[in-house]
């Protein structure tokens, strides 16, 4: 399980911008010496066992000459992705309707102050909670209808990106079959 590791891309095959065939990203992966490599829907989840500790550099610098961008990556070892999403204080809803619960993949966690403006920003029907490495959105009246996305979205101080709770858990489900 340790050598188990997830890939989350932020923005790509996003509304045209930044496209990346997986079948082509997966045989880049692959010829870097990954294995196992296996990707869920379109937008940049990835999952493989193998690599070292400055695989971002590598990675990224190598989409800049290959793909002719490189978006910004969140690395994640199985243990620690379980672990994002075991903290999700919306589960249950999330099971019950994935669209409606986001998980905020964060670079560094949020300032208090910058917590608080977030959730001001809350319609009355939303929740959010935030740990070191995540932020979890109820959106019962839909991501698109949120204002709250919307403001997380804008976001500069912190690199963030978002997955829904049904391709977060697929995510993880995918990279428990790679075998450890």
């Amino acid at each position: 399980m340790n050598d188990i590791k997830i890939l989350l891309l932020r923005g790509v095959n996003v509304g045209g911008a930044n496209r990346l065939p997986m079948p082509e990203f997966r045989q880049y992966l692959t010829e870097l010496g990954l294995t196992h490599v296996k990707t869920h829907i379109q937008s940049g989840n990835v999952v493989f066992a193998g690599g070292d500790a400055d695989m971002d550099a590598t990675i990224s610098a190598g989409m800049k000459l290959r793909f002719g961008f490189a978006p910004r990556l969140f690395f994640y070892s199985l243990a620690d992705f379980t672990a994002i999403l075991a903290a999700n204080p919306y589960a249950a809803q999330g099971a019950a309707n994935g669209a409606l619960v986001h998980v905020y993949f964060l670079s560094a966690p949020f300032s208090p102050e910058q917590a608080a403006q977030l959730t001001a920003v809350a319609a009355r029907d939303e929740s959010i909670a935030f740990t070191p490495r995540a932020a979890y959105l109820h959106a019962p009246s839909g991501i698109g209808r949120s204002a709250l996305a919307e403001k997380l979205s804008q976001i500069k101080t912190v690199d963030l990106t978002a997955r829904n709770y049904t391709s977060a858990s697929a995510i993880a489900a995918l990279a428990a079959t790679i075998p450890a």
